[in-house]
């Protein structure tokens, strides 16, 4: 019995841990490159290769969101110079992002964080889901092969 419950401890400290929304915060940091849209549960749109990824950055609870087109040696270009500001909340036992522009304003909710996956709930009730972006070369990795 005694293992039962260890097991079951261990089990719940873990699956807690990816909702702890301080430290979701502190992953949340990144380039992300959407994998796909969950619209309903029977409806999926799957992105193979997207042109764009996103680049988020917060410090105490305040930054940014711009989208970025990956250059193949590892870079970036800016795909515009719009930005949207994002503040983050800690609601209860959640992450909620608020986001602003000049044209609108829209919060989403953080479901999960990991080193490499980040998922979204917007405020239409769609699922983004997000890989750690990672480039198709690294400059140090361009500079080697000239």
């Amino acid at each position: 019995m005694k293992k039962l419950i260890l097991l079951f401890s261990i089990f719940a400290m873990v699956a807690c841990s990816n909702n702890d929304p301080q430290e979701q915060l502190k992953k949340l940091n990144g380039y992300w490159q959407i994998e796909k849209v969950e619209i309903e549960n029977d409806s999926v749109v799957e992105y193979s290769l997207s042109q764009y990824i996103d680049y988020i950055e917060i410090n105490e609870s305040v930054g940014f969101r711009k989208k970025l087109k990956p250059k193949i040696d590892g870079g970036f270009i800016q795909a515009s110079n719009d930005s949207e500001k994002i503040t983050a909340k800690i609601e209860g036992n959640n992450l909620i992002l608020y986001y602003s522009t000049p044209f609108a304003e829209w919060k989403e909710k953080v479901l999960e964080v990991t080193d490499e996956k980040l998922v979204i709930l917007n405020r239409d009730d769609k699922k983004y889901y997000y890989d750690k972006y990672e480039p198709l070369l690294s400059q140090d990795e361009e500079k080697t092969k000239e």
